[in-house]
């Protein structure tokens, strides 16, 4: 089944003023839907994400926890469910919210699809996979995730959130899918959500050392957001059950990161040297072959192109002029002081 996504005319997204679930609500009014219901809590999100779209009366916030029953009065063609905290420094500061958005939210997300006769989305992500012991990860591998270490309560509630997910569509007859999505990065980040990219445009900006964890040779592919927001459009008009990974192949470790978007933003800060997170993935890069051949989708944004926009939308937001590039800027190690930008 491959109905066109035009005829999703009233969509519900579930975390809708997050950084990806803002992107989402943002293309789904611009481009396909009649009318978007954005229901989120604001504990990670924020309705500044979602300013341009609060006086069309085509789209509705609804401030609600997931974790309660969700809802929405009048037809709903399709429930894309993206609440849950995202970052290691939200979901490890609020591990019972995330816990309770990946299984309560889950469930009610999914109940509200089955009373509306819609199409489910679930928004799992890379984290299912852990520490992996295959490499690129392709759907089919199961994982290698510490169920009661510090990122379980993130990886566990995905996992669980698939399972839910896949036991609906089985007993139940509900349409669902489950994309799986890698690291996504882009503007309307938060700058001390944790995540590298953010925090790495902060400090280049800011003057700040550029802190890398460990030695920086553990990997990440990063996803600009329009392009993920593609992908996810495209898998929900495909009637596809997933899982599908969705990212880019392009991997880079985190030293060559921090190197690039210190030269990108012209700061000469030095990179400092940190301890690493425990159960941090070493690797990390999908195997989207389903995804190109069951989509035809695949990430169109150079990784200069994405960090370009994004650097310049942190500049606006933290009002920084960006300095002239540098031809060299050290590393030093933990404790040297930096020179600045």
């Amino acid at each position: 089944m491959s109905p066109d996504a035009r005829a999703f005319r009233r969509i519900v997204v579930t975390g809708g003023a997050g950084f990806l679930g803002s992107h989402l609500c943002d293309r789904l009014m611009t481009e396909q839907a009649e009318a978007v219901v954005c229901v989120d809590n604001l504990l990670t999100g924020s309705s500044d994400n979602l300013a341009p779209l609060l006086a069309d009366p085509r789209f509705t916030l609804l401030r609600r926890d997931v974790s309660e029953p969700i809802h929405v009065p009048g037809k709903v063609d399709l429930v894309l469910h993206f609440a849950s905290p995202a970052s290691p420094a939200d979901y490890l500061r609020l591990p019972i919210h995330t816990l309770k958005a990946g299984s309560l939210g889950t469930l009610h997300a999914l109940e509200l699809a089955e009373r509306k006769g819609a199409r489910f989305v679930l928004a799992s992500t890379s984290e299912i996979y852990g520490e992996p012991l295959v490499h690129p990860q392709p759907e089919t591998y199961r994982g290698n995730v510490d169920a009661v270490g510090p990122r379980s309560v993130y990886d566990e509630a995905k996992r669980f959130a698939e399972a839910l997910t896949t036991a609906y569509r089985t007993s139940s007859g509900v349409d669902t899918g489950i994309v799986r999505i890698f690291n996504t990065y882009g503007p309307r980040m938060r700058p001390y959500d944790g995540r590298a990219v953010p925090t790495f445009v902060r400090q280049a900006l800011t003057g700040e050392q550029i802190t890398v964890t460990g030695d920086g040779s553990q990997t990440r592919s990063l996803c600009y957001v329009d392009d993920m927001v593609d992908g996810i459009l495209a898998f929900a008009a495909s009637g596809h059950p997933g899982p599908v990974n969705l990212g880019t192949t392009e991997e880079t470790s985190m030293l060559e990161l921090a190197r690039l978007i210190r030269d990108m933003t012209g700061c000469r800060a030095a990179i400092r040297f940190i301890d690493r997170p425990v159960d941090d993935p070493t690797v990390r890069r999908p195997d989207t072959t389903l995804a190109r051949q069951s989509l035809h989708w695949s990430p169109e944004t150079s990784l200069r192109q994405g960090l370009k926009a994004t650097i310049a939308w942190f500049a606006a937001q933290l009002d920084t002029a960006l300095p002239q590039a540098s031809e060299q800027a050290a590393i030093l190690p933990a404790g040297a002081r930096s020179p600045g930008c």
